[in-house]
């Protein structure tokens, strides 16, 4: 049965406040009414959500949640006609009940930080935590009715979840009953002993603190200063934790009796701490000055201890309502104080934005705006087959995954599941999915999870562990894998065999063993030898700038190209060898063309030069960034549907201009043959996409064609 009494004031005061009950939340009321939902605490809830200032969508949501939980049938037949943004605030709910059951399969002292951050991640929109911990209190203020085991579970997630969220949102109206609930359930004799304790200095202490803040203010105003005073509760789930963390006992405590001073300016401050020392005699070694010199998480604010009136210690805080404000929004970290905890920058930067949302405003629609916000997260909490959460930069893939959870897990990983379903290694998850590694019995990296085009490794730690296993392979192998990658790039670039003795000096290396080495350990990628190549065919003093080139493809700037002993000359790329910057050249003065710039291995221009050698002249690469170039690149593989598609598409992505193209069908065989007539910048441009094509499903190979 509903809490009707407290539901039938919760409705008379929004009445009373606003005039008339909203549409949206007098329809979840009689969807919850008319379908006997039995939620005893369902009043509590929307008094808690009104006391928060939470919206009608807010409270509607939370009713709304209860049916899809106890009537799942009747909430499938409501849900579509519902507004998108009440399905939303329902569906970040749910989405929370799987951090709960992940909380009730893990030791209670483990990985609730991880848990925390999931919650985070994985609810969209803020308003649903205010939910959720409306919720929790509510339950936990029934909890008493409840089987003992239950009572615990309730009690642990409030402990571990719950509470520690409050306290970093700053809703410091739940958090101390959050807590001192879950105290009083997970110790029971802990809490009656504490409690006993106040109970019997309750009234002495509420009449001392009166007195104090009587005399005071009264000295405050004599000097003219304008302050806000209060005496400060202390619970008793923080007082057992102060007595924790200082290991001494309750009578011990300075600050069972406290008072906090609010003042308008930092010379206030101190003028107020001068007349606080002027009445009662301050405790020695128990003043802090936090203005002047500020704790590291940024909180500001003088702490004193004096020996009050009746001779008892009185505990006093002196701040700006500045101070004040910026320490309550957690400005100053105060949570990560508190809890001895850590956390980074990004992480606490979103924190204190859900924060800020706290402030009471006079803009309702601004506050509407940033409550539907969707929360930015660079990170993603992914769960290990246990329920474990795994921390990872966000773009992360499996892979990743995979090194993090164990280094042996990554070397023997061969497959991955990411919510029972078989996934590429390339693939990244979600905050909240659930990722199972498949591995075989022997470590068997490959060499391709080092290149970054083919989108294995995210993350440098784990490039850097494979790395490590192959450095610690055979030395021959590394050598061996090292001269395959360079042959395998000389051939699809269709360059000449290269000199490996200058090499490596261009990568600052001694031998040619290293530069191997580097090759099969992904140090230096085949992008930079690539560029290496090209710059070491280019003269070392740039040529002039010149402007872009003509819009025919095969005309260019002619200050890409350096003739020796004659300047100005029209030029060329002979289109039968197709040369890029980096290739070995010669030129060949044609009658109409100016000079005909080709390869110096072109078949044509070995021809022309037997016929009329005179015509044969020296040419060099001037500027590298004078313009692109044109290359024909040629495709084999295996037919497919959207093969075209894919391949044009990798093109497109790698900012490279198609001229033409052409393919061919082998139907016997369905083997398939493209060329490619593309507009590229240098070597490394074209390597790159070559290592980014030659990776489709059924292509074979991928190569620029050589000269004939």
């Amino acid at each position: 049965m509903v809490h009707a009494t407290t539901i039938a004031s919760h409705l008379a005061a929004w009445q009373s406040r606003a005039g008339t009950l909203p549409a949206v939340l007098a329809d979840a009321l009689a969807a919850c009414a008319q379908n006997g939902v039995n939620e005893h605490e369902c009043g509590d809830v929307l008094d808690l959500l009104a006391m928060l200032g939470c919206d009608a969508q807010t409270q509607a949501a939370a009713l709304w949640f209860e049916l899809a939980r106890t009537h799942p049938l009747v909430w499938e037949q409501r849900e579509a006609s519902l507004p998108d943004e009440l399905q939303r605030l329902v569906a970040g709910q749910v989405a929370a009940e799987r951090v709960w059951a992940l909380h009730a399969q893990r030791p209670p002292q483990g990985g609730s930080e991880g848990l925390r951050r999931l919650l985070l991640a994985i609810i969209r929109d803020v308003r649903v935590v205010f939910i959720l911990l409306s919720r929790q209190l509510a339950r936990m203020r029934a909890a008493s009715s409840l089987p003992e085991e239950e009572r615990q579970e309730l009690a642990r997630l409030t402990r571990d979840i719950q509470s520690p969220l409050a306290n970093r949102l700053g809703i410091w109206q739940l958090k101390w009953e959050l807590e001192d609930l879950a105290f009083r359930y997970l110790q029971p004799d802990t809490y009656r002993r504490i409690a006993k304790l106040l109970d019997e200095r309750r009234s002495d202490r509420e009449t001392f603190i009166r007195e104090a803040l009587a005399e005071l203010g009264g000295a405050l105003r004599e000097v003219g200063i304008h302050a806000d005073l209060a005496g400060r509760p202390k619970h008793i789930y923080s007082i057992w934790k102060k007595m924790q963390r200082k290991a001494v006992e309750f009578s011990d405590l300075y600050d069972i009796r406290a008072v906090r001073i609010l003042v308008d300016s930092v010379a206030d401050c101190y003028a107020a701490l001068g007349i606080v020392h002027s009445l009662w005699p301050h405790l020695p070694g128990e003043f802090d000055d936090y203005v002047a010199r500020p704790k590291s998480n940024g909180y500001r604010s003088l702490h004193t201890a004096v020996i009050g009136p009746r001779g008892k210690t009185l505990e006093v805080q002196i701040r700006t309502h500045e101070m004040h404000r910026a320490n309550e929004l957690g400005v100053a970290a105060h949570w990560r104080y508190k809890e001895g905890g850590s956390g980074d920058a990004d992480f606490e930067a979103k924190i204190a934005w859900i924060r800020k949302l706290l402030e009471p405003r006079n803009d309702d629609g601004e506050l509407a705006a940033e409550l539907q916000t969707e929360l930015l997260e660079d990170r993603v909490y992914v769960l290990t087959p246990r329920g474990e959460v795994v921390d990872l930069p966000h773009g992360a893939t499996v892979l990743d995954f995979a090194y993090h959870v164990h280094t042996e897990v990554g070397h023997r990983c061969r497959g991955a599941k990411v919510n029972g379903r078989i996934v590429p290694l390339t693939h990244q998850p979600h905050s909240g999915d659930r990722v199972e590694i498949l591995t075989t019995k022997v470590p068997e990296p490959r060499r391709d999870w080092l290149s970054p085009h083919h989108g294995y490794l995210h993350t440098s730690r784990a490039r850097d562990k494979v790395r490590a296993w192959f450095r610690r392979s055979a030395h021959e192998a590394n050598l061996s894998a090292g001269r395959a990658l360079l042959e395998r790039e000389l051939k699809r670039l269709a360059l000449p065999e290269v000199d490996l003795v200058k090499l490596p000096a261009l990568f600052h290396l001694q031998t040619q063993d290293e530069l191997l080495v580097a090759l099969a350990l992904g140090e230096i990628s085949l992008g930079q030898v690539a560029r290496v190549l090209q710059e070491a065919q280019q003269p070392s003093e740039p040529a002039p700038s010149a402007p872009h080139p003509t819009a025919r493809p095969a005309v260019f700037d002619h200050s890409a190209i350096t003739i020796e002993g004659v300047g100005n000359l029209l030029t060329v790329l002979a289109k039968c060898c197709q040369p890029l910057p980096g290739d070995p050249v010669r030129g060949f003065i044609t009658r109409t063309r100016g000079v005909s710039v080709h390869r110096a291995n072109c078949a044509s221009l070995v021809r022309l030069a037997r016929s009329d050698p005179d015509r044969v002249i020296e040419v060099s690469w001037g500027r590298a960034d004078a313009q692109a170039y044109e290359v024909t690149i040629q495709l084999n593989g295996y037919d497919r549907k959207g093969l075209q598609k894919d391949v044009v598409g990798v093109i497109s992505n790698a900012n490279v201009g198609i001229i033409a193209s052409s393919s061919r069908l082998f139907p016997r065989t369905g083997e398939v043959e493209m060329h490619y007539t593309l507009r590229v910048r240098d070597f490394e441009q074209l390597s790159t996409l070559l290592d980014r094509l030659g990776v489709l499903p059924n292509v074979v190979e991928a190569r620029r064609v050589g000269a004939g």
